[in-house]
């Protein structure tokens, strides 16, 4: 094995480190931040819960579509 290879394999190893402690945060701050901004939105509109509700099901959304993109594109790399 020669050195450019040793390189490449331990930059691989930790672009999958950062990914592994990035997916749970791109899972979990869309609904949070989605249901505080209803939240607050409900309160200002005096609509109660439904606001909170909705955004924080568009923020799961937008979590789960956001990691099957960074996986997506996690997975090209690695083929190449």
């Amino acid at each position: 094995m020669d050195q450019n290879s040793s390189e490449k394999d331990r930059g691989n190893a930790i672009r999958q480190i950062a990914l592994a402690f990035e997916l749970p945060l791109m899972i979990v701050v869309p609904p949070l931040a989605g249901g505080a901004a209803g939240y607050f939105l409900d309160r200002w509109f005096h609509t109660k819960p439904i606001l909170m509700i909705i955004l924080g099901i568009l923020g799961v959304v937008i979590g789960i579509r956001d990691v099957l993109k960074a996986a997506s594109t996690e997975e090209k790399k690695d083929g190449e």
